[in-house]
């Protein structure tokens, strides 16, 4: 065997003495050349089957990963091995960023990790434009796929990339893809079939329970939980809820019982988040109550429950949940307390994230207008964009790349729109360093931007006409790079903020209404499937028969019946093959929307929005507010502290929708 074979960097380098699952077929194919797809359950070592073969091809590897943790969590392992990898994100200053680079252009760096946005960045496309890449890894790979149930749009533009940057090869990783999504994702890098590895997503250590969500939820959940945490022996638990609340008051009714449980999710700091999270990880506490902010990148193996309080959002996302239990192969439990109760919630987010077809005609409006001007340049502020089209913020994004993928606009650069800075010593001592022309530029650049007490904002339309009148070249890019240089050498401290895309208009001439009704009807096709994907997860849970087959056959595992030592087709160890199938219990009902319920809870925010809008609301955006769904338009008319706002959440959005319809033709 040679000293440099993959078996041996598996010993000396990682310290394994042999593959598991799936990795050496899939580490043989990247390093015969092949476009590669690991399907791997989670825990299964998918990120092992790039590291080695980083090692061994002879130019950069390139990670795109979704989330700025599973970044940091990779990187301290490849730096624990020995293995010089880096990653570029936000949370780095210009001099990290650029060593970084150079250490990529110098050959030193093996594997350079980036988030996906960061491919937008016309600088940076041109920098990895100069750097020679053996290999691209996909992490989370059914992000590609419409199909999937993590849909992010700016990977749609990977396979792009991959010919832009005459990158030969490529490698898709991912736990949770259906034979659907795994197609899709081969079909976009034409990976062949033979190409495609997956191991299985049968666990036979997972128990996996579903019981009928009493009255008494909480209660319930209490009286379960206090026969798996004994004191001494505190099982790490994580227990999954829907809304931010929801963990708040299931923390703090656990605490009361004497269970130590924390809340985690998105409206605490990022410093809280990250200390809860540390405390867990080190056995500190034993107990997560946390919506789907919490988990991605955990692999802490000793997780011995994984309870959903309230419904997953889908089957990919219960597999993917459920398999952050039992890593370490012991025996852990899975348990899912399920009710219809709580699927209107969900279907609302759904139907929250489609756009009214008035912002998408605005949208288009404003891409067209971008277009007569003579560069055909369009600069877009997201948030402003978001602000003026009420379109949030992710199908925003999903639009914008889909009229990338028309051909209508192309991303070109991106810039900071407001710099500010603050001098570390008198500004005549800042122009005395140089001589000429520069000392007269510089001298320009402090006379035309003042100090506001310590701080100044830097106006480049001010600089450029004062440059214009003294015939000194002072362009935006002239001034960023001497500000930029000034920061370097420790002179001032420099500022920006506000992210500027700007996009190229490629077709400016398009039948706005046409590409608006196109773009309508795939948002609300989008929003089909995603209800479709909630009725398959209740099907799954009321199902018959064993329902570790009926996921294993929602993933196309055909690999189930081998490892099974009980009845052929059954797994001996979830709620269905212990004799206990469920009947998930209907919501409770609610009483008929009348007149009345009108006049209490739409009217106040029919007259905010007339007053300072000057038209009422339409049908779709009432309904938004009465079951308290987001747009961005109910920032400034401060919705949230009007009377009826989220009063109808537990209603069906369609049910609520169709009523203020009706209402709002008979003139409310």
């Amino acid at each position: 065997m040679s000293p440099t074979s993959p078996q041996q960097t598996l010993k000396d380098v990682f310290g394994f003495d042999d593959f598991r699952g799936g990795q050496q077929a899939v580490v043989e194919r990247v390093l015969d050349g092949h476009s590669t797809a690991a399907i791997f359950a989670t825990g299964a070592g998918k990120s092992l089957c790039y590291q080695l073969p980083a090692l061994h091809l002879p130019h950069l590897t390139l990670v795109v990963s979704p989330l700025l943790a599973l970044m940091q969590d990779q990187l301290s392992f490849l730096t624990r091995h020995g293995i010089v990898a880096a990653s570029i994100d936000s949370t780095q200053d210009r001099d990290t960023t650029r060593d970084v680079m150079e250490r990529a252009k110098s050959g030193e760096l093996k594997i350079l990790m980036i988030s996906v946005e960061r491919l937008k960045n016309e600088r940076f496309r041109h920098f990895l434009r100069q750097v020679q890449i053996s290999l691209m890894v996909v992490d989370e790979a059914h992000c590609l796929s419409e199909w999937g149930h993590n849909f992010r749009p700016d990977y749609l533009k990977l396979p792009d990339y991959q010919r832009e940057f005459a990158i030969p090869q490529v490698l898709l990783l991912t736990a949770t893809a259906t034979p659907t999504v795994i197609a899709d994702m081969g079909e976009k890098f034409a990976i062949a079939h033979d190409n495609v590895i997956t191991t299985g997503f049968y666990r036979s250590n997972l128990e996996l329970l579903v019981a009928p969500a009493m009255e008494d939820r909480q209660q319930q959940l209490i009286e379960w939980l206090k026969s798996q945490i004994q004191p001494g022996f505190e099982a790490p638990t994580i227990i999954y809820v829907t809304l931010q609340q929801t963990a708040e008051q299931v923390a703090k009714a656990l605490a009361a019982q004497g269970i130590a449980a924390q809340a985690y999710h998105a409206g605490l700091d990022s410093q809280r988040r990250d200390e809860i999270q540390r405390q867990f990880m080190g056995g500190v506490s034993s107990c997560i109550v946390a919506t789907i902010a919490f988990g991605m990148g955990i692999d802490k193996g000793d997780i011995r429950n994984v309870v959903h309080f309230d419904l997953p959002k889908s089957i990919e996302n219960y597999s993917q949940e459920i398999g952050r239990a039992g890593r370490d192969g012991l025996p852990s439990t899975c348990l899912t307390m399920a009710g219809r109760d709580g699927l209107r919630v969900l279907e609302n987010f759904v139907y929250g994230d489609t756009p009214e077809y008035a912002g998408i005609y605005r949208l288009l409006e404003e891409i067209a207008a971008a277009g007569q001007a003579p560069d055909r340049q369009w600069e877009v502020l997201l948030n402003t964009l978001s602000r003026d089209t009420n379109i949030r913020l992710l199908p925003l994004k999903t639009l914008l790349v889909r009229l990338e993928m028309h051909g209508i606009i192309a991303p070109r650069f991106a810039f900071l729109a407001e710099y500010r800075l603050r001098y570390h010593s008198e500004p005549n001592e800042l122009i005395s360093r140089f001589e000429g022309e520069r000392a007269a530029f510089v001298r320009l650049l402090v006379d035309n931007i003042p100090i506001a007490r310590t701080w100044g904002t830097v106006d480049f339309d001010r600089l450029h006409h004062a440059g214009q009148a003294q015939q000194i070249d002072a362009s935006r890019a002239r001034v960023i790079t001497a500000l930029e240089y000034f920061q370097d050498k420790g002179w001032l401290t420099l500022e920006g903020k506000r992210m500027t895309d700007v996009y190229e208009v490629c077709q400016p001439e398009f039948a706005i209404e046409t590409l608006a009704s196109q773009l309508y009807d795939d948002c609300l096709n989008r929003e089909r499937i995603e209800i479709d994907r909630l009725q398959s997860m209740l099907t799954l849970f009321e199902s018959e028969s064993c329902l570790t087959r009926r996921l294993a056959e929602h993933f196309g595992d055909s690999t189930f019946d081998a490892p099974l030592q009980s009845e052929q087709g059954r797994c001996g160890h979830c709620s269905v093959c212990y004799g206990h199938p469920v009947r998930l219990p209907e919501a409770p009902p609610l009483p008929t929307l009348s007149d009345n319920d009108f006049t209490r809870f739409a009217a106040p925010f029919i007259q905010r929005h007339t007053e300072q809008l000057g038209q009422p609301p339409n049908a779709q955006r009432l309904a938004h507010f009465l079951c308290g769904l987001t747009m961005p338009v109910f920032s400034p008319l401060k919705a949230r502290s009007i009377s009826g706002f989220a009063v109808f959440e537990q209603r069906g959005y369609p049910d609520v929708h169709q009523w203020a319809e009706a209402m709002l033709s008979l003139g409310g």
